[in-house]
């Protein structure tokens, strides 16, 4: 991935904004939602779906495709923003979160909004399931690689470590999982709630590849998924050093934003910062 060019790189930096400047007026249009780890995402999903991912939007269903799992389904409008960007669903339909009756749920539905490969929201689910799917790639002798993006609240939760147990045992290095270490959770910073430190020697000890990189850094990205990709008889894990609310002055660091939608003022404010972007 060294040999990017400028223009590339600027091409996912304007995807990345336009996917932020969608994050937040659809959270202020519906009123509700998690505006501050959606925007913590947006670098990864932006990489992931414009770079990384062997997709087609055309054909959601298709057998050859990589899977996508949002484990913290909570950042549900980074996932729907970045779908309406790649062609998945129509960019109107984004203001229509959250609404009696639409395709996008508060947390993804695989059932409601296409794309979405699983419904997720109970946290700690997403890397379980992506193992199994994992695991059924290798039985069947796919050689499509499943992706998974949990949060570093979610590393409270037992199942998790189940997980990352089983994925090494079965040695899935079909299996990426990137983890959004914002450092912030729903009641607090997350070493004040449950302390997850040494996150890197704990998946480790688990038998897993570990990297960390700067989550807003495209390149780090990137290359970082190119050196998993690399690595046999072992899943991966890329620790994502991210900024919660990353994009919005007011919002970045702060707790406020984990569950809460911008006013009409804040949504102004936050879309002058944002900037108007290459079309």
């Amino acid at each position: 991935m060294d040999s990017l060019s400028a223009e590339e790189i600027k091409d996912l930096t304007d995807r990345a904004t336009r996917i932020r400047q969608h994050i937040v007026k659809m959270t202020k249009e519906a009123g509700s939602g998690h505006p501050g780890g959606s925007l913590s995402a947006v670098e990864i999903l932006t990489c992931l779906y414009f770079k990384i991912l062997n997709h087609d939007p055309k054909n959601p269903s298709w057998p050859e495709r990589d899977r996508f799992i949002l484990s913290k389904g909570h950042a549900a409008p980074a996932l729907y923003a970045v779908l309406a960007e790649a062609g998945y669903i129509p960019v109107d339909e984004l203001k229509s979160l959250r609404k009696l009756g639409c395709r996008l749920q508060g947390h993804p539905s695989m059932t409601c909004t296409p794309g979405v490969e699983m419904s997720t929201g109970s946290l700690g689910h997403g890397l379980a399931v992506a193992n199994g799917m994992a695991l059924a790639a290798k039985l069947d002798r796919k050689l499509h690689r499943i992706y998974v993006l949990c949060g570093d609240g979610e590393m409270d939760v037992g199942e998790i470590w189940e997980s990352a147990m089983l994925a090494s045992h079965y040695k899935l290095d079909n299996v990426v999982m990137y983890l959004d270490r914002n450092m912030l959770q729903l009641d607090g910073p997350t070493e004040k709630i449950m302390s997850i430190e040494p996150l890197a020697d704990k998946w480790k000890a688990f038998g897993w590849n570990v990297q960390e990189i700067d989550g807003h850094d495209m390149r780090e990205i990137l290359m970082a998924t190119e050196h998993a990709s690399q690595k046999h008889g072992k899943p991966s894990v890329i620790i994502c050093h991210t900024v919660k609310g990353k994009g919005v002055s007011f919002m970045e660091g702060s707790l406020k934003f984990h569950g809460k939608a911008p006013t009409n003022e804040e949504c102004t404010k936050a879309l002058e910062e944002l900037g108007i972007c290459r079309q």
